[in-house]
This record gives C-alpha cells, sequence and structure tokens, in this order.
C-alpha cells in the first residue's frame, strides 16, 4: 500500500500524549461537598457511593481531603436545621453554608463557590417564593421577581462569609443582575458570578435531590427549568446572563447536553463549565457494580468529553477519583 495519511504513525506511545488535544486536569475540576446542620456525624448518600453530607464541624475536615488529591475548588451546597416557606435561613448569618465558609476560609486555601438558590431551604422545595395558590394548580410554580431579592441576599451573605464565588442555580429570569447589584452594593465587587445559565428540567438530578433534601414537595421546576427539547433557547438564556454580567457560565446537565457545551463555548467569550451531575455519576456506578463497565476509565472517559465540548472547568462528584488517579 502506498498511503501518505496514516493517522495511526500518532497513536503510539511516546507520540500520542504529545499530540492529545485535550485532558482532564486536578485544576480543572470542581468537587461539590453537602454540610449538613441537622446531624453530628458524616451520613452517606445511597445514591451516590462514595459521598456523604458532613456536619458543619466536619466541614474543613471534608475539604482537606478533596484538596489532598489535588482538586482545589469545592462547591458548597447546605441542609438547614429548618425550613420555612421562604427559605429564610439560606441567607441567616448563622446559616449552615455560611458557617461551613467561614470555617473553611479561614483553615484552608480552598477556592470556595457557594451555591446560591433556595430549593434546600424552603418547606416546598421550590427554588423560590410560590405564586398564590401554587399547590393547588399545577401551572403555577414560583414568583420569579419576588424571589429575585432573596437571591442577592442569599449571594450577599456568602460573600460576606468568605465564598471566593456565588453560583446562582435557580433559573429566575434577572438573578445575575440582581446578585451582581447586591454584592456591589456590599462591597464585593471582586466576587465573581457562576451562574447556572442553561440548567434543564432534567430527569438526572434525582440523587442530588436526596443528597441535599431539596426535592419538590409537590410538582416539578418545569416552569423555570429549561425544556430538554431546546438547544437554541439556551443561547437567549445564556446571552441574557452574559449581559447582566455572569463571569462563567453553566451548563447543567452535561453529558446530555454536550451539544449546548459546545454551542456556548464556541458564542461567548466566558468561561464555561458544566455540571456533572448526580445521575451521570450514579448510572456509572450502577453500571461498574454490576462488572458492565470499568468505573475509573469511564469516569474519566466522560469528564473528558466534557472537555473536549468546551468546558473549561467540571463540577464532578468524580472530582477526587480522577485527581487522584492522575
Amino acid at each position: 500500500m502506498d498511503r501518505i495519511e496514516r493517522p495511526r504513525r500518532l497513536r503510539k506511545d511516546g507520540v500520542r500524549d504529545l499530540v492529545s488535544e485535550h485532558d482532564v486536569r486536578a485544576t480543572d475540576l470542581v468537587a461539590p461537598v453537602f454540610v449538613d446542620a441537622t446531624t453530628d456525624e458524616r451520613v452517606p448518600i445511597e445514591s451516590m457511593p462514595g459521598h456523604e453530607r458532613v456536619p458543619v464541624d466536619e466541614a474543613v475536615a471534608r475539604v482537606e481531603e478533596v484538596l489532598e488529591t489535588g482538586v482545589e475548588a469545592v462547591m458548597l451546597f447546605g441542609i438547614p436545621e429548618s425550613k420555612d416557606g421562604s427559605g429564610s435561613r439560606a441567607w441567616a448569618e448563622d446559616g449552615v453554608v455560611q458557617e461551613a465558609t467561614r470555617r473553611i476560609a479561614d483553615a484552608t486555601d480552598a477556592y470556595v463557590i457557594t451555591d446560591v438558590c433556595l430549593c434546600e431551604y424552603t418547606e416546598h422545595g421550590h427554588c423560590g417564593v410560590l405564586e398564590p395558590h401554587a399547590h393547588d394548580a399545577a401551572e403555577l410554580t414560583v414568583e420569579n421577581d419576588e424571589t429575585l431579592p432573596l437571591l442577592g441576599e442569599i449571594a450577599a451573605s456568602h460573600a460576606e462569609a468568605g465564598a471566593d464565588m456565588v453560583a446562582p442555580s435557580g433559573m429566575m429570569d434577572g438573578m445575575v443582575a440582581t446578585i451582581r447589584e447586591a454584592l456591589d452594593d456590599a462591597g464585593h465587587a471582586n466576587v465573581p458570578v457562576l451562574s447556572y445559565a442553561a440548567k434543564y428540567e432534567s430527569a438526572f438530578y434525582g440523587p442530588f435531590r436526596d443528597a441535599a433534601d431539596g426535592a419538590p414537595a409537590f410538582g416539578d421546576r418545569r416552569h423555570y427549568q429549561m425544556d430538554p427539547a431546546n438547544r437554541r433557547e439556551a443561547r437567549r438564556e445564556v446571552a441574557l446572563d452574559v449581559a447582566e454580567g455572569a463571569d462563567v457560565l453553566m451548563v447543567k446537565p452535561a453529558l446530555p447536553y454536550l451539544d449546548v457545551v459546545a454551542d456556548v463555548r464556541r458564542e461567548f467569550d466566558r468561561p464555561v463549565a458544566a455540571y456533572n451531575v448526580s445521575g451521570e455519576y450514579a448510572m456509572l456506578h450502577a453500571a461498574a457494580d454490576r462488572g458492565w463497565l470499568d468505573l475509573e476509565a469511564t469516569a474519566r472517559e466522560s469528564v473528558l468529553s466534557i472537555k473536549r465540548a468546551g468546558a473549561d472547568l467540571v463540577v464532578t462528584y468524580f472530582a477526587e477519583r480522577l485527581a487522584a488517579a492522575q
């Protein structure tokens, strides 16, 4: 054979890594951490093997475990000691995320990103203030504009506690602008906003809702999270957040929405994040438990695909495993 083009020439050991186009580095990864104000001991999360809720007193130790693997950033989620209709513990000075953030910031060099949402803090499990009679009418859910100032209060309280970055995830229209203004007014102009700019109403969130105790008590979130059928709408959503001052743009979930990750990377000059969500994590674990897949290999390939699609950083429950394997 006389073949000029032989791509296999560059697949041999020694040169293969030299011409590799993408990689997964520990510094690309963000590890979620669940802090639970209702417990005094670590509680395993059954649907997310290897993960657990930790009490506030264990928050620093948990983050130090993450840092030992080479991962430098964590995203904090809180389970409060009590809930109410408005989610008021979400912005309390002595709230679970605020207290954990203070301790972690004082004791470690971790880069602390905090989740800014209300679903874990409200009795009804929705991401904001309910519309009147929402319990009785499926077409009603969350009052958008009444929820915005609460998100601003949450973000400012997290920044005051020492958060390095805040991450609003509720998909409220105008949330980035409200949070940016609240941060600036509180003297935190240098705290960036990682916006869940394209968050879909996905079936892949189930294990997380167990982990964070944030499942809706009734109905669903289709009236504020995006329709999985829509790709073009994501560009509009992201463009609005860019105009409002978002510093980093998140797509969630990651694997079923790699086309959206690629679109955001191509069209917007901002760092792109993607959330490798709990359902994506759990299904690989389930298959590996049955001997059908190699967990470490499929985890790495999955996160590599997210990077290849265009994500600069990946929030993933595999963060520690992948970092430790490097």
